[in-house]
């Protein structure tokens, strides 16, 4: 990460703020020790308590409801805990028999990572900003140097930070514009309940300064003196932005904007020229945008625009220009202007179409830079503020990639810092000269393990869909890899995030054994533009699992694999789309990985309660409100769904920390597929009883998971050694 995160995305302003969970007490660990070879043995089966409820006139029954800890967020039933822990002991006992494996792809994945790494330094002001991984360490260290000389100096380590903890993970962290001072937040057990401090850099000492129950970004105003950030309230929403001032108590921060909307969340950050602090409030689907001076944070707020139900929109200033990026007259978005005296009179500079997606934008002194996608593909185009006409697009050697804006923290710049990156290249950063077009690459993802590029191909298919839909779907092999041979599907399909056809040294491990690797581009992300996000969502869907289905069905057909010979795997809303294609088509599947599984949909989004639930509407409809939600919820939330059939080898993980899937979900799940399934393929439900949403935290640690998953993976499909 660069250290200095100064200027407000729409998508990172809002990121921390759907966090949502309190921090577990110590005697919610659970000990697996507890229980019995015997019981490790058999699988768990979890007790029946009734319980029903009925909205709309419809009565369900939810007989695992009681695994919802009633004393939430504070999780100390004695029941669901030893319930856990019966899980968690016959996921060792199963896994038990496949430890070698799994220690031979954990070597793998280790000895694919450069163990003492360093990103590439970039400029900012005064300071060249990196980070450093050392030999054996699994986090890393943040450093700075004077760009004309000078010896580095640590900013933050954070093996440090994480000593003694099994978990931690850095949150915002943001060095003052004087250099003197560094705001950072931290998790120390995945509840992403964030604490922020204040260190100085010259000394290493932290100033008394402690901000906890932060869920934001951590921004330096008033020429140094005071940090704005957002704050979780008592359901653990941002809904608001404060103030602190430095070296004084947090009871006396002052509070500068409160959204009234419990659907909202809120965030903040600076403009290009950074005299400007954006305020920026909004659900999965409606914007509104306040611009207060950075000098003057009390100062008199002014509002780019009222919020309209369905129009969203981002700011940025230039001068005394306000840049609009709106969807309000088409669904790709354009590109606008307003004067800053009437900022909600928007001009187009760039008009909307159905063939370029405009995803972003950045302004720069001399330029400015936009964003997008043209048939899937990335697009970065550098554009002239006289004339929107003049772009100058930047041009990249692949027929299939991943490229975009990395790193520019400066307003005046003369290069441009990229990321690049396809299904068989490495991770990629370049240096663009803005002058001469040139592309320089500064550096390539290191594989010490050894990495042939040209022993690996890839290629983008189109599959049709059931209703006529053409699906993008990107595959990479080994080239000695067979028609028919194992292949395994990943997608995610929501939110309108589009998975890019990336670079994955881990995913050697399954090519380099005869799998193929498939990335399905369904509806519910916007791959193909804002109406493929659109057509996956609220009442269409279930586009997104058919569309995933189809793309299986269609692989085979084409030879690329056969039935049964399918992995699958996805997580959070990733973990929706696999518990929804088990029920419908549970023959297509060899093994199934659903990671922190979005299973309970119903009861989830019933519950106003949880603090993701208003937010959250937008996305997926109000059951409470409507009947043709609830009814239409129902027809497809995956726990609600399992019926008596035979179901595929599955492996399910849960975060007991978790503040997006919380942990109930995946463990009433499993307990219901045990109960009704009539097969007798394995199904492992494994619960990280001091982690949340992602897991473990360590680079390491991480990879014992997935060494795990690739274990199961491999075993099921039976892919010899």
């Amino acid at each position: 990460m660069m250290i200095r995160a100064k200027h407000l995305n729409r998508a990172a302003a809002f990121a921390l703020a759907t966090a949502l969970l309190s921090a577990q007490p110590a005697s919610a660990q659970g000990d697996p020790a507890t229980v019995t070879k015997t019981q490790a043995a058999t699988p768990p089966v979890a007790e029946k308590r009734e319980h029903s409820y009925t909205h709309h006139g419809i009565t369900i029954s939810d007989p695992y409801y009681w695994m919802k800890d009633q004393s939430y967020p504070v999780i100390d039933d004695e029941d669901v805990i030893a319930h856990l822990e019966k899980e968690n002991a016959y996921f060792q006992a199963q896994m038990a028999p496949h430890e070698a494996l799994k220690d031979t792809i954990f070597e793998e994945l280790k000895g694919r990572i450069k163990q003492d790494d360093s990103s590439v330094p970039q400029k900012d002001g005064d300071w060249l900003y990196w980070s450093e991984v050392a030999e054996g360490k699994e986090y890393r260290m943040h450093y700075r140097k004077p760009v004309e000389g000078g010896d580095k100096q640590l900013l933050l380590d954070e093996n440090q930070l994480a000593e003694g903890k099994d978990y931690f993970r850095l949150g915002a962290a943001s060095v003052s514009d004087n250099g003197q001072y560094i705001a950072y937040s931290y998790d120390d057990n995945g509840s992403e309940r964030f604490t922020a401090r204040i260190k100085d850099i010259a000394s290493g000492e932290l100033l008394d300064d402690v901000i906890p129950e932060t869920l934001s970004g951590l921004t330096w105003v008033a020429d140094d003196t005071r940090i704005v950030y957002g704050k979780a309230n008592e359901n653990w929403r941002v809904d608001n932005v404060r103030l602190h001032t430095i070296g004084t108590d947090v009871s006396e921060d002052v509070e500068i904007y409160r959204e009234p909307d419990e659907g909202f969340r809120v965030g903040a950050g600076l403009s290009a020229q950074e005299d400007w602090l954006i305020i920026a409030a909004g659900d999965n689907e409606t914007s509104e945008v306040r611009l207060v001076r950075a000098d003057n944070p009390t100062g008199e707020q002014i509002l780019v625009k009222a919020r309209q139900k369905g129009v969203e929109y981002e700011v940025d200033v230039r001068e005394d220009t306000v840049y609009v990026h709106t969807n309000d007259d088409h669904v790709n978005f354009r590109l606008a202007t307003a004067p800053l005296a009437t900022p909600g009179e928007w001009t187009t500079v760039i008009a909307g179409s159905d063939e370029f997606y405009l995803t972003g934008y950045e302004l720069y002194k001399k330029f400015y830079v936009t964003e997008g996608r043209l048939n899937g593909l990335d697009q970065i185009q550098l554009r002239d503020y006289a004339d929107a006409a003049i772009i100058t697009p930047i041009a990249f050697p692949e027929a299939s990639f991943s490229a975009g804006l990395s790193n520019n923290p400066e307003y005046d710049v003369a290069k441009l810092r990229l990321a690049y990156e396809s299904m068989v290249t490495p991770d990629s950063i370049y240096d663009y000269d803005v002058a001469s077009g040139a592309l320089e690459l500064l550096k390539s993802q290191e594989i010490p393990s050894g990495y042939a590029q040209g022993d690996y191909v890839t290629e983008r298919l189109t599959i049709t869909a059931r209703d006529g839909t053409q699906v993008p779907v990107s595959v990479v092999s080994h080239k000695d890899t067979p028609m028919g041979a194992p292949l395994h599907l990943y997608a995610y399909g929501a939110y309108g995030y589009a998975v890019p056809p990336g670079f994955s040294a881990n995913r050697l491990s399954l090519l380099d054994r005869g799998m193929r690797f498939a990335i399905a581009h369904i509806r519910g992300g916007d791959d193909l533009g804002r109406n493929w996000y659109l057509q996956g969502k609220l009442n269409e869907r279930v586009n997104t699992f058919n569309d995933f289905v189809d793309v299986a069905k269609g692989l085979v057909d084409k030879g690329y694999t056969a039935r049964g010979r399918i992995s699958a795997s996805g997580g959070s809303a990733g973990g929706e789309l696999m518990g929804a294609i088990v029920n419908t088509d549970p023959d297509l599947w060899g093994a199934i990985g659903a990671h922190v599984p979005f299973v309970d949909v119903l009861n989830t989004m019933l519950d106003e309660e949880l603090p993701l639930t208003p937010g959250e509407w937008p996305e997926w409809g109000n059951p409470i409100e409507s009947k043709q939600a609830f009814a239409y919820i129902l027809s497809y939330s995956p726990y609600d769904q399992v019926v008596a059939q035979d179901y595929p080898p599955m492996l399910v993980t849960a975060g007991l920390n978790d503040p997006r899937v919380t942990y109930w979900e995946p463990a009433k799940w499993v307990a219901k597929l045990r109960e009704l399934k009539t097969d007798n393929n394995v199904l492992l439900l494994k619960t990280n009883m001091g982690a949340g949403h992602g897991g473990k935290s360590g680079r390491f640690t991480r990879l014992e998971e997935l060494a795990e998953e690739y274990a199961f993976i491999l075993t099921q499909l039976g892919v010899e050694e």
